[in-house]
């Protein structure tokens, strides 16, 4: 099923700008509902490709004397794709762009323009565009509606959380829902874990920090039983020198220790959504729907993930950082994916 979708947008972005910078934008509605935004219109951050790729006026041109492909780097469920292509349709059936996106959407093109298109959620999503040589791609937005199964927190209490009693000295915090049906957490040190494990998966949660660069983190595959011993979605939205693109503590959808956030996108006492997607030894998140982390732990297996690269299932768990706490989370929720590896 293919039909128009307009979406209309604004994102700022914190460095300089050339005459052809046009950077992609998301509306803050879209982002609001957990959108992601695949490509920035100024860099390929998130893409692998191969042949001629350029970038001018926030068009990714794809193509030229040698065949080209573009490749998402990040693997993800998703209910609907936003397309923008634009290419000569009079090209003979040879010299067609091929898209593919899973087993079920493999060497198609929908109609040039700006599209939508359906895709199969329990499929995971990697758009890859072939362009034959002498051929141009012009890709504008492209955007992804992800497909969240299961909802970590419902809202009236803390059923399927537990809070981590591993360390009783760091067990300050205190955890609440609010009459809104937000998860509150004041204080800390301190740690609530989610009674399912994952290893493999998209998550998506709204947060809101209340008060001035505080600090927290969304803890996966952490080890049972340990005190937020596992990978950290950082929460921190603070920045140096005016500049976004400096975070002050790895910023807001860093993971802490391993790598910052090319972005400062979020604010504090503002809502703002973070995704996470954890696919074997890649991950990737976006905040407010901005790509803002893509990487690939290279480091040798092993158990503890402060140590080496960790792949077996573990809690999700939401840090109290300390006496300044004072955070609110919800609409937390999760789809969990199969490994690829062999």
């Amino acid at each position: 099923m293919v039909r128009w979708l307009l979406v209309s947008a604004f994102l700022t972005v914190a460095w300089p700008l050339s005459a052809q910078d046009k950077p992609r934008t998301l509306a803050p509605a879209a982002a609001a509902a957990g959108t992601l935004m695949m490509f920035d219109g100024v860099t390929t951050f998130g893409w692998k490709t191969t042949g001629p790729v350029a970038i001018r006026d926030g068009w990714m041109i794809v193509g030229g004397k040698q065949q080209t492909t573009i490749t998402s780097t990040t693997a993800l469920p998703a209910k609907q794709l936003i397309l923008e292509l634009e290419w000569d349709q009079s090209l003979p059936e040879g010299q067609q762009p091929r898209l593919t996106l899973n087993e079920q959407f493999r060497n198609q093109i929908p109609q040039r323009g700006r599209k939508t298109i359906t895709t199969d959620p329990q499929l995971l999503t990697r758009i890859q565009l072939v362009v034959p040589a002498g051929t141009v791609v012009k890709m504008g937005d492209v955007h992804v509606e992800p497909h969240l199964a299961t909802a970590l927190f419902n809202g009236k209490n803390l059923d399927g959380w537990t809070i981590n009693a591993a360390d009783p000295k760091r067990m300050a915090s205190k955890w609440t829902v609010t009459q809104a049906g937000e998860l509150r957490v004041q204080n800390g040190p301190g740690d609530l874990v989610s009674e399912q494990q994952f290893a493999n998966f998209l998550l998506q949660l709204e947060c809101k920090t209340s008060g001035p660069a505080l600090n927290s983190g969304v803890f996966f595959r952490c080890i049972p039983g340990q005190y937020q011993n596992g990978y950290e979605a950082q929460i921190q939205n603070a920045y140096k020198n005016n500049d976004r693109s400096q975070p002050a503590d790895f910023g807001t959808g860093a993971i802490y220790r391993r790598v910052p956030a090319r972005k400062v996108v979020s604010n504090d006492n503002e809502w703002f959504t973070m995704t996470v997607v954890a696919h074997d030894r890649h991950i990737a998140t976006w905040v407010n729907g901005y790509p803002t982390v893509d990487w690939t732990d290279e480091r040798n297996d092993h158990d503890n993930p402060r140590q080496g690269y960790r792949a077996a299932k573990g809690p999700i768990s939401l840090q109290g950082h300390d006496p300044t706490t004072d955070i609110l989370f919800r609409n937390i929720r999760i789809t969990e994916f199969p490994s690829q590896r062999r």
